[in-house]
């Protein structure tokens, strides 16, 4: 028996520790599961698989003429694929495209002197841009973040002479390479009778061109290139030397 101030009080201090006990516990659990919301979020950031290769356009293009340096004095460095290869079966994140000539004596990789993981590289005859050739390089841009795409010609391109012969010679060709040919053909045009060496003037502005290409043709390309996390830029591979010379 008690009296009414004394039951409320004794009532009241029961349900007054149920209520810090339970806000304790809403407590609790909210800060676990924001806790598990982090380690979710930090889940999902996958660790780069070489996160060397985290670099702005400049600095790539600086590595890649670096190593470009290497590869014409012949000094190359040795490349442990063994080792990367645990880190590149995770994913990719390389620090560059290029759009090369498929010529076999022009390997990208090693005229970059670089590793497996490190350049995106789409290869047609030519180095033109066509729709697969920019779907390609839209993706290393859009999901690779890749900062820097190097359109690479080659002197002594058979692929731009065929071009050439079509324009001075009315030349024609078999199957498909007859269009090859004639993909290349605007470049061409541009300046014949304006060169006196015309297959070498032809692969420069075949470049040149397929640099504005992917400048004009892709929307992808463009807010990337206008935002600054990509430069475009081209060059011509020299077979003798084994050395890039970068266009304008």
């Amino acid at each position: 028996m008690c009296d009414s101030k004394t039951c409320s009080a004794v009532a009241v201090a029961p349900a007054r520790r149920k209520f810090l006990r339970m806000t304790s516990v809403s407590a609790f659990v909210a800060a676990i599961g924001g806790m598990s919301t982090d380690f979710a979020v930090a889940a999902k950031a996958k660790v780069l698989p070489k996160p060397q290769n985290t670099l702005s356009p400049d600095d790539a293009l600086k590595r890649l003429m670096e190593g470009n340096a290497r590869y014409v004095s012949g000094l190359t460095r040795r490349h442990d694929f063994a080792h990367e290869r645990e880190a590149l079966n995770g994913g990719q994140n390389p620090y560059a495209a290029v759009l090369g000539c498929a010529d076999s004596r022009i390997a990208p990789e090693y005229a970059f002197d670089s590793a497996r993981g490190d350049l995106f590289v789409t290869r047609v005859a030519g180095n033109f841009i066509n729709d697969d050739v920019l779907g390609s390089l839209e993706y290393a841009v859009a999901e690779l973040k890749v900062p820097i795409i190097v359109v690479l010609g080659h002197d002594k391109c058979g692929a731009v002479d065929a071009a050439v012969k079509v324009a001075t010679k009315g030349a024609t060709y078999p199957g498909r390479i007859q269009s090859l040919a004639t993909a290349i053909l605007p470049s061409v045009n541009k300046i014949k009778g304006e060169a006196t060496d015309l297959l070498g003037a032809a692969i420069a502005q075949n470049v040149r061109d397929s640099v504005v290409n992917l400048q004009t043709q892709s929307a992808i390309i463009q807010e990337a290139e206008k935002a600054g996390k990509l430069r475009i830029v081209g060059g011509v591979y020299r077979l003798g030397t084994g050395k890039i010379d970068l266009i304008d």
